[in-house]
């Protein structure tokens, strides 16, 4: 009678063997989820600092709390203790365009135009991974400029 073969372990192995792949695609559904919400957070911040500029506006009257809508959701802030909306996002990564700003794109209907168009842009932002090993050798993912133009009645 033939001995049956030794497989104690087998499985052990096989496991060992495919754990680093599965943790690599587990961590990278998880960034990949991370970065497209933060992305998200972003279009938001923006819809939201156009929509208060296009109350507060024209002529940069209410930059300040343009930007600080765009980076901590709110009119007034303190950058020493706020938090982002979104980790390593700051007022200088805001900009602002309105008519008196940006002629050429946010077209002027004379002196004082019955419409007035409001961009507000976030450029220069990086994504930065908690699990630096899934991105390859980037640490941080750079996003394209993230803008939202709002058009409304002077």
């Amino acid at each position: 009678m033939k001995q049956p073969i030794q497989q104690k372990g087998v499985a052990a192995v096989e496991f060992a063997i495919l754990l680093p792949m599965l943790l690599l695609i587990a961590f990278g559904i998880t960034e990949f989820g991370r970065a497209m919400y933060t992305y998200n957070t972003l279009v938001k911040a923006t819809r939201d600092a156009a929509r208060y500029a296009m109350e507060k506006q024209p002529g940069g009257v209410a930059d300040a709390g343009t930007q600080c809508m765009a980076v901590y959701g709110k009119e007034a802030c303190n950058p020493g203790t706020d938090v982002p909306l979104a980790p390593g996002l700051t007022t200088a990564m805001v900009s602002i365009c309105d008519w008196p700003r940006c002629p050429g794109t946010h077209q002027s209907q004379g002196s004082a135009p019955a419409i007035n168009l409001v961009t507000v842009t976030i450029t220069g932002y990086a994504f930065q991974s908690f699990v630096p090993f899934v991105t390859a050798d980037l640490s941080s993912i750079p996003f394209a400029p993230i803008s939202t133009t709002m058009r409304g009645n002077l």
